[in-house]
């Protein structure tokens, strides 16, 4: 992540991300999708995929519909999942989008289980938890470790058959984490 940020001041995608994140964080989360908006179109799908991860990373947290955060999600984890598989990455971006998977998958288990999917909330609780390995030794990695600890608690409590209800599970998200990319 520290990684990442050092990069920002020399990518003005990722720069624009940061300071669309800081109205997000000030209490502004309309303006802030609003502007999310208006730059994943402008950046277009055949953007570098570091910029779709960290948009949609960041455009799920000021989504009001679960459904919607969920759809941004995926869209992240697509891009990181182009990142990573060797193809058409950037060298010096499969590092940085490696730290992103467990925040990534915690996110998605999150809005499994508020859409009332905990099997699957807790398979993506699985895959963070498979990644933890790559969060530093920082804020956010003990961030993104307490969301899932978290998150697997409150699965566990409303064990029995997996059947819970929407929006039974809150968001394991920490204020200003903003999708802890």
């Amino acid at each position: 992540m520290a990684e990442q940020r050092g990069r920002a001041a020399d990518d003005p995608v990722m720069t624009r991300i940061g300071q669309i994140a800081m109205l997000q964080h000030a209490g502004d989360r309309e303006e802030a999708q609003q502007r999310f908006a208006a730059l994943w179109e402008e950046i277009g799908p055949h953007a570098d995929p570091l910029h779709r991860c960290t948009l949609a990373h960041y455009m799920a947290d000021t989504q009001q519909d679960p459904a919607e955060e969920l759809r941004w999600d995926l869209l992240a984890l697509e891009a990181a999942d182009g990142l990573t598989d060797g193809s058409a990455a950037p060298a010096h971006t499969a590092p940085a989008v490696r730290g992103f998977y467990p925040s990534l998958h915690l996110n998605l288990a999150a809005d499994y289980a508020r859409l009332g999917r905990p099997d699957t909330a807790r398979d993506h609780l699985r895959e963070a938890r498979a990644h933890v390995d790559a969060l530093a030794d920082d804020g956010h990695g003990h961030q993104v470790l307490g969301g899932i600890e978290r998150l697997e608690r409150e699965l566990a409590a409303t064990d029995g058959p997996a059947q819970g209800t929407p929006g039974s599970v809150g968001r394991p998200r920490a204020e200003g984490e903003a999708g802890g990319g």
